[in-house]
């Protein structure tokens, strides 16, 4: 069964069990997706499904941070629920452990020492951990680990 599939399936599932939070949540996204695919003129695979699920939960831990801001607890904790919900469609996250050997790896491999190399360094990593990790936090740990090399 494909991602898009269990999306489905799930959106189902919650429609049975009155999970409105759930619901909102898959619907949004599929959505989201309908809307790729007509940008793409075809169908997505389940990468560039996970794309699109990556997406929506920057978004909305975006919009919890702004609500949390404006002391918007209620809706922070709604998107959060909904974060949740989403979570479930990404691939299981790298730990920071296995994200700092693949960075010595790619360091070691391309004989980069120089802060100056950063770029290469950040294109080679993201290519190898893909949708496993967020490029926020492997940026901070290549920056690390350039640090702890000096």
């Amino acid at each position: 069964m494909g991602l898009k599939d269990q999306i489905l399936e799930d959106m189902k599932r919650y429609m049975k069990e009155k999970n409105q939070v759930a619901l909102g949540a898959i619907r949004m996204l599929r959505s989201e997706i309908r809307n790729a695919e007509i940008d793409k003129s075809g169908d997505l695979d389940d990468e560039e499904i996970v794309r699109v699920v990556k997406s929506s939960i920057k978004k909305r831990k975006d919009s919890a941070n702004q609500y949390r801001d404006a002391g918007r607890d209620d809706l922070a904790a709604k998107e959060e629920e909904e974060i949740e919900v989403l979570e479930k469609y990404m691939p299981k996250q790298l730990s920071e452990e296995e994200i700092k050997e693949i960075i010595a790896e790619e360091m070691k491999e391309l004989d980069i020492i120089d802060k100056k190399h950063f770029g290469r360094i950040m294109k080679a990593v993201m290519a190898k951990v893909g949708n496993r990790a967020d490029g926020k936090l492997v940026s901070k740990m290549v920056k690390e680990a350039f640090d702890a090399d000096n």
